[in-house]
């Protein structure tokens, strides 16, 4: 092959001059590699169902569950032409034997070979012992060599796998549908009815490949669903919560019969999920590289009718049973990964929390994000509270509302809840800091203005609030102790008559951070937003607690500041006060700390069912921090 390759290669992996660059794609590594180099066995061959699409100067090869782009000379598409027939017929070991040893063919031929198997588009070589294919369906044993990194494991698993379909009504499209989709997967099939089953519900189940494992498929209100493998204690549970959620969900009436095509989709796609299992084989929700999705997180199947759709997400029920299922993910390391997660708490249909949205709300002068989470439990209140809250960028804005969400649920002001460890004792200490602040005697004058005024951020909130809203406003900062790094600054609007009589005008916003240039911006910050909530007539009330820039070292982590980006741009101030953060907390900590006698002993760790149960359990499977009691912040 001649040509240089380009200069986009997304591998650390040398390769000839002449040959191909690898230019991306996705896959799990796999095919296993002979002992002479780490070249593919010359008994090889390419993945039933890859298809190829020729390019000008390279190739681009799709298999089911990677792709891969291969570019930098004209030559790959010829040398590929030679190559494929005996990539496919199982004849690579006679073509690589006609090539001479140290050629550019030869080189380039290998380097190929190399990039098919990084991508798992090839299949091992078989057995030195031949011997028949364990499973005698040619259609299954397709499919199988495409999907299988030992495609002869699975095939053995599957050849003694038997399995269930359990249904109120036998003869339902579900059910028969489920029979047929199993039986044409290659494994015997037995249907019994189960009275104790919702009448729109089935259960698969598989045993003799192992621990027996189980799925089942339904519906609540239009929505269709298909569970995660699991034991059949946790598919039953699985399946009856997620139709009371799709259920409490819907927006529109459920039909009284599933048509007979969207029976089909689910029950195929319940044997799928089944069959997988069974053999051994990645789960079909791992195929698509959907980045929705959450790796450690079982995934559930949703569907809908009209308009056709089905797609996985992330999910766990409230009854963790299976061991896969008391999941603990590690705290989230930047914003977006904080953002997936709540996007998959949060989803419309499943997820146990609301999710902070834009919706209609304006996006300026300030972002504005707004969900209204579930009512509480029956007994209490039953009328919904919507949550409405600002912040320099949208982003920040969701998270700081889903973090607020979550606490109303949790039980208000007993929980602080955040992304992280650190973000969570940020806002708890923050929130702490703000109430000592404001029942303190102010026996000290405020800062002097010359200290905090020319803050850009502070000039421009402030400007938006007085000038563009009109607002007639007074900002006052305080130190929270003599040298301390630390500053309360609160905005309240100016009474219509003040002097002797008149009380302070009501609290519009405030804040507790490490300079006093960064409390009255955020302090500003938090009165736009308070004067534009109302505006939009979506009043939440008084002002939320403080929470600033606790979330400012999530934001900045791994995202580089240009020279430029000064404190006047979003991004270089939340550089700067993530540097700030850790020495702030440290000094809210000393100031407010636990007390030599209300530090309670720590507790003894509970069985994982009852850590994991309840909201508290689910926001840390998915690696948000909860925090108890404020001395559990400390």
């Amino acid at each position: 092959m001649t040509g240089e390759p380009t200069t986009h290669d997304t591998e650390n992996t040398a390769v000839p001059a002449d040959a191909a660059e690898d230019t991306g794609g996705t896959g799990a590594a796999g095919g296993d590699r002979a002992s002479d180099g780490g070249r593919p066995h010359p008994g090889d061959r390419l993945r039933p169902g890859t298809a190829v699409t020729p390019l000008r100067a390279g190739l681009h090869l799709r298999g089911r569950r990677g792709s891969l782009t291969l570019e930098g000379s004209t030559a790959v598409p010829v040398v590929w032409g030679l190559l494929e027939e005996p990539l496919r017929t199982g004849g690579l070991a006679g073509f690589r034997e006609g090539l001479e040893p140290g050629s550019a063919a030869r080189a380039a031929t290998d380097t190929l070979l190399d990039r098919l198997a990084d991508h798992d588009l090839l299949l091992p070589a078989p057995p030195a012992a031949p011997h028949p294919h364990p499973h005698p369906d040619p259609a299954v044993a397709r499919w199988i060599d495409a999907t299988a990194a030992h495609p002869d494991a699975a095939a053995a698993l599957l050849a003694t796998a038997r399995a269930e379909v359990l249904a109120s009504d036998p003869n339902s499209p579900t059910a028969t549908a489920a029979v047929r989709a199993l039986t044409a997967g290659g494994v015997p099939v037995t249907l019994t009815p189960d009275p104790d089953l919702p009448p729109d519900r089935i259960l698969l189940t598989v045993r003799g490949t192992g621990p027996d494992r189980a799925v089942a498929a339904g519906r609540g209100g239009a929505t269709g669903y298909v569970t995660a493998p699991g034991s059949t204690a946790q598919a039953r549970a699985d399946a009856a919560a997620l139709e009371a959620r799709l259920t409490h969900a819907a927006v529109e009436p459920q039909p009284r019969r599933i048509p007979g095509t969207f029976a089909a989709l689910l029950a195929g796609a319940a044997a799928h999920r089944l069959l997988c299992a069974a053999a051994r084989l990645p789960d079909p929700a791992t195929e698509a590289d959907d980045p929705r999705l959450l790796p450690g997180i079982p995934t559930v199947l949703l569907a809908d009718a009209r308009p056709a759709r089905a797609d996985h997400h992330s999910w766990l029920g409230p009854d963790r049973i299976d061991a896969d299922r008391h999941v603990r993910l590690a705290p989230p390391t930047g914003l977006a990964e904080a953002l997936r997660r709540i996007a998959a708490l949060g989803e419309h249909r499943c997820g146990p929390l609301p999710a902070p949205l834009p919706g209609d709300l304006p996006q300026l002068p300030v972002p504005l994000a707004t969900c209204t989470p579930p009512a509480p439990a029956a007994g209490h209140a039953t009328t919904p509270r919507t949550l409405t809250g600002g912040g320099p960028r949208l982003d920040l804005a969701r998270l700081e509302l889903f973090c607020r969400a979550a606490e109303l649920l949790l039980g208000g002001t007993t929980f602080t809840v955040g992304a992280d460890p650190g973000h969570a004792r940020g806002r708890a200490l923050r929130h702490t800091a703000a109430r000592r602040l404001a029942t303190a005697p102010h026996d000290r004058p405020p800062t002097d203005p010359a200290h905090w005024s020319g803050h850009p951020q502070l000039r421009h909130w402030w400007t938006t609030l007085t000038g563009r809203l009109a607002v007639p406003a007074r900002l006052e900062v305080h130190r929270a102790a003599p040298h301390a790094h630390a500053y309360r600054a609160v905005v309240r609007r100016t009474p219509h008559e003040p002097g002797p009589g008149y009380g302070p005008g009501p609290l519009l916003g405030e804040a507790v951070e490490a300079t006093p240039g960064d409390a009255a911006a955020f302090a500003a910050l938090a009165a736009v937003t308070t004067v534009t909530t109302a505006a939009a007539a979506t009043p939440g009330g008084a002002p939320p607690p403080p929470s600033g820039g606790a979330a400012a070292p999530l934001a900045a982590a791994g995202v580089p500041t240009a020279a430029w980006e000064d404190p006047g741009w979003t991004g270089g101030w939340l550089a700067d006060l993530a540097g700030r953060e850790e020495a702030l907390q440290d000094t809210l900590h000393r100031l407010y700390g636990a007390g030599p006698t209300t530090t309670p002993p720590a507790p003894a760790p509970a069985p994982a069912p009852e850590r994991d149960s309840g909201l508290a359990g689910l926001l840390r499977s998915f690696g948000f921090t909860v925090l108890h009691t404020p001395e559990e912040a400390r």
